[in-house]
């Protein structure tokens, strides 16, 4: 993605094997706020300042980095392991698009398991920031697009174009909302995805490490109605308020 590509617009960053599905599953389950950071040693530094409360979270190559308390499977991330507590996570892709992401005015994170929420939240940040621009940024996999996140991408338009918007939509997002509508008229949707999603590098990478699961898991469409948004004074990824609610 080039520099300041998304600049003032909303960005939506979707990876989800498996990033932004255990980002958005964390703060469902009760986390308190999940920092997202590219470098290990920069996790470390960041859940120590946190004290005996804070969790440290991330993977290099799909698997747990030594030391950390878990690793990047949304099924790690339970409420009896979560709920209460600040998490610090970094991953090979998602951290990294999140990253890169920091120029635009609302930074949120999208994937299959939170599309219908995302969309949502994407309609309500546009009436009110007045940003006319929303950017589904894929994280890839290795610096090379992958099929999971433009499906993901899909998922959230498809859920966009059902409350009746007149978006208009680029070449690649056409695209992803056609590969998305190719899956939903599947006769098993999730069995679908979850075929699709072993196809993928990175799908396949966690099927060779006994990861399998996880991609049934990232496949539950809509099984989560937490948006994780960025604040950009901190830092940390915290979820979105539905409009009309406080605190």
């Amino acid at each position: 993605m080039p520099p300041g590509a998304v600049a003032g617009g909303i960005a939506v960053v979707i990876d989800v094997l498996r990033a932004s599905t255990t980002i958005a599953t964390a703060l469902a389950h009760g986390a308190t706020r999940v920092r997202p950071v590219t470098g290990i040693d920069e996790a470390r530094s960041v859940a120590a300042a946190l004290g005996s409360g804070g969790l440290l979270g991330g993977e290099r190559g799909g698997v747990r980095i030594a030391g950390f308390d878990l690793g990047n499977s949304p099924l790690e991330y339970t409420c009896d392991r979560i709920a209460g507590r600040p998490l610090v996570i970094t991953t090979t892709n998602g951290t990294a698009a999140l990253a890169a992401c920091r120029s635009a005015r609302e930074v949120l994170v999208g994937a299959v398991v939170n599309a219908t929420a995302v969309a949502v939240a994407v309609r309500h940040l546009a009436a009110a920031t007045g940003a006319t621009d929303a950017h589904l940024v894929c994280a890839g996999t290795d610096g090379s697009s992958s099929g999971e996140d433009l499906l993901g991408a899909g998922a959230i338009l498809a859920a966009a174009a059902a409350a009746g918007s007149d978006d208009v939509l680029d070449d690649t997002a056409r695209a992803a909302r056609v590969e998305f509508d190719r899956v939903l008229a599947a006769a098993d949707p999730r069995g679908t995805l979850v075929a699709e999603f072993r196809r993928a590098p990175g799908g396949a990478n966690l099927v060779a490490l006994g990861m399998e699961a996880d991609l049934v898991a990232c496949a539950a469409r809509d099984s989560i109605g937490a948006v994780p948004r960025l604040e950009p004074a901190t830092g940390w990824l915290v979820e979105m308020v539905p409009a009309g609610e406080s605190g």
